[in-house]
């Protein structure tokens, strides 16, 4: 019997109030929409498990091109709880992790957008240099800074 594999991780999804905001968000952080649409009916509500809806979804990819973040906001039926403001160690999908060529200046024009350090900007022996954010809505955003081979 042959080996089942698997072939790639596809996307992180991400439900926002605002998809406006969070499209600019992250195209901010570098990532580009990818894609824009409408999905609707009880076909996509199989999937989900939550029976007829709609949800207006955004592709977001990053500048490599092998990951992505669906960002989705749920027109029908409304969402049902959140927990954007969990804390760093509550059980669950918590946050997505980007690594940029320039901490201090991400943080910085992230601010702008109002985003805000959770702790601070801390450095891993020689290698990184790391901080958590809450970005737009609240959102977890992980930031890292490879060092030395840039």
């Amino acid at each position: 019997m042959a080996e089942n594999k698997l072939l790639r991780m596809d996307n992180v999804g991400i439900v926002v109030e605002s998809l406006d905001d969070a499209i600019s968000f992250f195209e901010e952080i570098g990532l580009k929409l990818e894609g824009r649409a409408t999905v609707e009916g009880e076909w996509a509500g199989r999937v989900t498990g939550l029976g007829s809806q709609c949800v207006e979804i955004a592709m977001m990819v990053t500048p490599d091109g092998y990951s992505r973040l669906e960002l989705s906001r749920f027109l029908n039926p409304a969402t049902s709880s959140d927990h954007r403001t969990a804390p760093v160690n509550a059980l669950g999908y918590l946050r997505v992790m980007f690594t940029v060529e320039d901490l201090d200046e991400m943080v910085s024009r992230l601010t702008k957008y109002g985003a805000q350090l959770v702790g601070e900007v801390v450095q891993y022996e020689d290698s990184y240099r790391l901080c958590y954010i809450r970005g737009t809505e609240g959102l977890l955003i992980g930031l890292a800074e490879q060092l030395g081979n840039k």
